[in-house]
């Protein structure tokens, strides 16, 4: 009876926390007391239990936000390699179904970083992106990250790598417009020649973008499967990824255009 208790509490208490950790908003007492049935006096004692553990924090106001834990884990270096490990078995199932080279980026100190890499199924097209520094706006992946904030713009003229590279402000700036309502990226012979990518974001809790997924190839290849399938395929395929992160799509479909990928003979 007491093993049986006390799992029955630990799961008590992991309802709770998910329910902080993934409102996204702080919660009230009573909206938690409302939401899971539990008596007022249980609630109380796990909250309690959550808050001495730094799982929980107890705002001014009196709601209940994720703990400190969160925030110093989200900070280490490790927090990226446990993301790799979140997203791989996406990254693969992309890889399959596309045979091209898929790619995990991040935004760091107003840089775009590559983290991790799934290589393509052909000989023509495997490039090791990982390290390798990139102008962003000739990205798919850069175009994801700045098109939802996550990437703050660059500043100055853009720099052209190739004839098709977008370097005029306002075209760009209209060119997010377009990620934002689609969900989705390409770069179309931008980065170089003969290579093109298609991207899309993924999402934590809140909606916030805090990583883009590519998949990129050789410009012929991709057309052939089609930029706009491919970009469909990325939106859908990252829903799930980001719901491991605890995203919620809301009803409206406000989020439905979130989401992209990169697809380009190495294409970022």
């Amino acid at each position: 009876m007491a093993t049986q208790t006390g799992s029955q509490a630990v799961e008590r208490a992991s309802a709770l926390l998910g329910l902080i950790v993934e409102s996204g908003t702080p919660r009230t007492f009573s909206s938690l007391v409302d939401e899971t049935g539990l008596a007022k006096s249980t609630t109380s004692r796990l909250l309690q239990a959550l808050e001495r553990s730094r799982l929980v924090h107890r705002d001014r106001a009196g709601a209940f936000r994720p703990g400190a834990l969160f925030s110093l884990h989200a900070a280490r270096p490790s927090a990226l390699h446990d993301l790799s490990e979140l997203a791989r078995p996406t990254m693969e199932h992309l890889s399959d179904l596309s045979r091209e080279t898929v790619n995990l980026a991040v935004p760091r100190g107003g840089a775009l970083v590559m983290i991790d890499q799934v290589d393509s199924r052909y000989l023509v097209g495997a490039v090791n992106w990982i390290g390798v520094d990139v102008p962003a706006h000739c990205t798919a992946l850069g175009k994801v990250l700045y098109a939802f904030g996550a990437l703050a713009l660059p500043l100055g003229n853009l720099e052209r790598r190739t004839a098709h590279s977008p370097v005029d402000r306002a075209q760009f700036d209209h060119a997010l417009v377009e990620v934002r309502r689609r969900g989705w990226a390409a770069s179309l012979d931008e980065l170089e020649l003969g290579l093109t990518a298609v991207s899309a974001p993924v999402r934590t809790v809140d909606g916030t973008v805090v990583a883009a997924v590519s998949v990129s190839g050789p410009t012929n290849r991709i057309n052939e499967y089609g930029i706009t399938r491919l970009g469909d395929l990325l939106v859908a395929e990252l829903r799930g990824l980001s719901a491991l992160l605890g995203h919620q799509p809301r009803p409206e479909g406000r989020l439905a255009l979130k989401e992209g990928l990169g697809m380009k003979e190495g294409s970022v």
